[in-house]
């Protein structure tokens, strides 16, 4: 039996980007995949494209979501290492939507270190609750989604982040990879506050700065 070495590089830099909906975790992950020259990972956009091509996870994807199913952790972990494995020469990650909460801290933390790698920085975005609510109803004016259709469901969406996904800024604190920054202002200033917290937490990493 041949086994095939996959040349994860040591230095990669993993960074776990979160908050709470209409907090701009989404774009503010993407400037930084520009910025440095990393890769973003959305487990959505990453779930969605596994449907497109109707791979093996994205068949068993699509089946539990128009079954209208819970998503099961189980799947979101082949996905992701799917895309790791893809992805094994990057300067590093931007994970977006995982881990989402702290059943799922101690898998993620298992799937980096098979592939010699570990957490770096944890950034959680912060802004006030109806800051929060103003940019989601004028989001979803625009975009028309239904999960920013109205205050009440906005609403549901932002308790459901503070019971499940916020916990995780407790974990994260105590191995002291956690930061918060000040999600409020313009997309620059935000990305700007970001930068910053990245160029000096992982400068042992040797950035590539674009």
């Amino acid at each position: 039996m041949s086994f095939i070495l996959i040349p994860y590089l040591v230095s990669m830099v993993n960074i776990i980007m979160f908050g709470p909906p209409g907090s701009g975790k989404g774009t503010q992950s993407k400037l930084l995949q520009e910025k440095f020259n990393l890769i973003h990972l959305s487990t959505g956009d990453v779930c969605r494209e596994e449907i497109k091509f109707a791979t093996p996870e994205g068949l068993e994807a699509k089946r539990l979501i128009d079954g209208g199913n819970f998503f099961p952790d189980k799947l979101a972990y082949r996905i992701v290492e799917k895309f790791l494995d893809q992805h094994a020469d990057s300067r590093g990650i931007v994970y977006d939507g995982i881990p989402r909460h702290i059943g799922q801290t101690d898998r993620f933390a298992e799937m980096l270190a098979e592939r010699k790698g570990n957490v770096d920085l944890v950034i959680e975005l912060k802004v006030e609750e109806e800051t929060l609510i103003q940019r989601l109803l004028l989001r979803g004016e625009s975009s028309g989604r239904p999960d920013d259709s109205g205050r009440d469901v906005i609403l549901k969406r932002l308790r459901i982040y503070d019971d499940v996904t916020a916990p995780l800024a407790d974990f994260y604190k105590k191995q002291d990879l956690y930061h918060a920054v000040d999600g409020t202002g313009s997309l620059s200033e935000v990305f700007e506050r970001i930068a910053v917290l990245v160029e000096k937490t992982c400068s042992d990493k040797k950035l590539n700065i674009v």
